[in-house]
């Protein structure tokens, strides 16, 4: 079903620490790109978290789920924080709850070089890193997510799970998406399954399906790399990749290795993205450390947006929201590319940051 193009419905849930900061910051850019494209956005904030848990005993009310769940997409901040806890000790994460009850199994994470923001790699072509890391979110060693098995108390086992179903979607995710990347960027994107089938029977399983659909897209390239040599490639030539689907929890470390390449946590953008519905966040957490300083970098939020309003404009919302969304990207890039320097790197706060990519918005 597409969405009408006049009257989208966005979530707004900024969460915790600084999700709140980077959110009020990301709203006054996207209030000015909604007034340039005539786009009929309207939001509704929502609670959830590890402070809704402390004030009211519950992270995410089934209320706040089922109105997230009816708009047309889900724009987060960060959620959790270290001194507030469940019971038996575990991260408060409604994220997850909802990238579980959501079917969110698409974790795309974008990993791309800002003109002008320092980089971690000297090598001259670092500036040339432009890939996706594409992380199945709602199985592999995450599905053991509270039905991990204690054995008396010299034991403790979890599960991980593949399934054809999910490996298909994904994976056709993964070439579709090499298909647009390839159309806007003009060059050939090639989709490289990062797994470990050579030691576990699930990513065996894994390869073995992400080969048939890879046979489906004869006009994408294909091929496979062990997540150990993975890791090594990413430090040594990371331009030399594209899309790389992959298990959820070596997703979940790679997305940081390869944040650590642009600059950091703060550059790094993403999208849990289903059939049906999706949740645009920055990759980093709360920020307890810097939370309430005003220091914390919006990028990675403002780029989330940027992805979000390239997705709905896809589901149909419209043009105008895909133009918006390539300006807002454009902002960003200008903005840093003009000397724009966050607070990790010596340089404005949160406010000014926001601003100064807004100031390259015409109008």
């Amino acid at each position: 079903m597409g969405i009408a193009s006049n009257s989208v419905r966005v979530a707004l849930m900024p969460g915790d620490g600084i999700g709140v900061e980077v959110m009020d910051a990301a709203a006054g850019v996207l209030e000015k790109l909604v007034k340039r494209h005539g786009l009929g956005l309207s939001t509704e904030t929502l609670a959830a978290g590890a402070f809704a848990y402390r004030e009211t005993g519950t992270a995410m009310s089934e209320e706040v789920f089922r109105r997230a769940e009816a708009s047309d997409a889900i724009l987060l901040g960060a959620m959790g924080w270290p001194g507030i806890r469940y019971p038996d000790g575990t991260e408060i994460a409604p994220q997850l709850d909802l990238r579980f009850r959501l079917g969110l199994y698409a974790g795309v994470r974008p990993i791309r070089a800002i003109p002008g923001v320092p980089l971690a790699l000297a090598h001259p072509r670092a500036k040339d890193i432009d890939l996706v890391i594409l992380r199945e979110s709602t199985e592999g060693l995450f599905w053991a997510r509270g039905r991990g098995e204690m054995v008396g108390d010299r034991e403790a086992r979890d599960t991980m799970v593949i399934t054809r179903a999910t490996t298909e979607r994904l994976s056709r995710f993964a070439f579709r998406l090499a298909e647009r990347r390839a159309a806007r960027l003009g060059r050939a994107q090639k989709v490289t399954l990062v797994d470990k089938a050579n030691v576990f029977t699930s990513m065996a399983f894994m390869r073995k399906v992400f080969r048939e659909v890879a046979a489906e897209f004869p006009g994408v390239p294909a091929g496979e790399h062990y997540v150990d040599a993975m890791a090594l490639d990413l430090v040594r030539r990371p331009w030399d990749f594209d899309v790389l689907p992959m298990e959820n929890m070596f997703g979940d470390i790679l997305s940081d290795l390869g944040a650590g390449l642009v600059g950091g946590m703060g550059y790094a953008p993403s999208a849990d993205v289903g059939d049906t519905h999706a949740v645009f966040q920055p990759s980093h957490g709360t920020g307890p450390d810097i939370a309430g300083k005003g220091v914390a970098n919006p990028t990675a939020m403002i780029l989330s947006a940027a992805l979000m309003l390239d997705w709905l404009g896809a589901r149909g919302a419209g043009q105008a929201w895909s133009d918006a969304a390539t300006e807002l990207e454009g902002a960003v890039d200008a903005a840093f590319a003009n000397g724009l320097r966050t607070a990790e790197f010596g340089g404005v706060g949160t406010l000014d940051a926001a601003r100064a990519i807004a100031e390259r918005i015409p109008g």
